[in-house]
């Protein structure tokens, strides 16, 4: 291919990609829209082109001529709970556009900041075609507004709102399971780091707990000054207090690797022995755990599989499959490290 850029600072234009291949300019624009009634042979053709002369599409055009971005937003706030949540998540996400014309922007709000008013600015100033978010409430007032809007999105968990499409993990057969493993290793008061209420996971995780509870005549122990979604600097000493009371825990579910990481501190801090005095389990979606001593039973949630779901959804929405279709409850995967695990007495 002789391209040499034209004059200097010449930008690769869709006339460029014509010259080169010698089609149609109309061909060429249908070629990089993906047009399946472009032969497949051309297209890829076309978008070799393309890639070599390092051609770019000029958006704004883009978006005057069709009314489409080519952009998806994923929205993230910051939280502590799960190791690198935001990171596994783009990863994911990156896997599934990479191949499609679209492009990924992320946007991220900070604690304390309206998360409705990310999604607002987006959808006002036409920022992209579709927006993912997580952590969702059960009257989310991002979802209830997207969907007055009709405007495309994906939710990581589930809301009251089920009009919508979502991925949620099943929050409900993790505590469930999770208790089951704990009572099978002599566990009889099992504890559970609960999530903040005003989540809607909260409630799927809870009920899971108390069922695994009755199905096995186990008594609950919930602590009642912290939460999951607290920072670690406050989960730590709430933990450690709730480990000092009164006919403390003999196992404990943590729902995220951090709570895990602090109970271990904590119980050792007691001067209480992890595995023994105290069985952990806890919720893995990285692999920290590999390096903790003792090792911790978990049950697996991937994250990046979860980020490449929920891009495949939003995809299907917008080529207009209805969102209510379009909803994924993943199941728990278990994982067992490879040190024996004691049974406490």
């Amino acid at each position: 291919m002789n391209y040499s850029g034209g004059h200097s600072g010449d930008k690769p234009t869709q006339q460029t990609i014509a010259r080169l291949t010698g089609l149609a300019v109309t061909t060429v624009s249908r070629a990089l829209a993906n047009d399946p009634k472009i032969a497949a042979k051309t297209r890829e053709r076309v978008l070799t082109t393309a890639r070599e002369i390092g051609y770019v599409p000029d958006r704004a055009a883009q978006r005057l001529r069709t009314g489409r971005t080519n952009v998806v937003s994923l929205v993230l706030d910051p939280h502590s709970e799960i190791l690198g949540f935001g990171n596994s998540m783009i990863t994911g996400i990156a896997d599934i556009v990479r191949g499609t014309r679209y492009h990924l922007t992320v946007m991220q709000y900070q604690l304390g900041e309206d998360p409705l008013e990310p999604i607002r600015f987006i959808v006002r100033n036409r920022q992209a075609d579709g927006i993912l978010f997580a952590r969702t409430t059960r009257q989310d007032p991002r979802a209830a507004f997207l969907l007055e809007q009709k405007f495309p999105f994906v939710t990581h968990g589930r809301t009251d709102l089920q009009s919508h499409a979502w991925y949620d993990y099943d929050n409900y057969a993790f505590a469930r399971d999770a208790v089951g493993r704990l009572a099978a290793r002599g566990c009889r008061r099992i504890g559970i780091v609960p999530p903040s209420s005003r989540f809607m996971y909260h409630d799927h995780m809870m009920a899971g707990y108390r069922d695994g509870l009755g199905r096995f005549g186990l008594t609950s122990h919930i602590p009642e000054d912290f939460d999951l979604n607290m920072e670690a600097d406050r989960l730590h000493p709430g933990m450690r207090r709730w480990l000092s009371s009164p006919g403390r825990p003999d196992g404990i579910i943590c729902p995220g690797e951090v709570s895990a990481i602090i109970a271990n501190a904590a119980i050792l801090d007691a001067g209480l022995s992890p595995d023994h005095d105290i069985a952990l389990i806890a919720k893995r979606t990285s692999d920290i755990f590999k390096h903790l001593r003792p090792n911790v039973e978990s049950l697996r949630e991937d994250i990046e599989e979860a980020g490449r779901i929920m891009m495949r959804l939003l995809l299907r929405q917008l080529d207009g499959e209805a969102p209510e279709s379009l909803q994924v409850l993943a199941s728990p995967e278990a994982y067992l490290p490879s040190a024996a695990l004691s049974i406490p007495t």
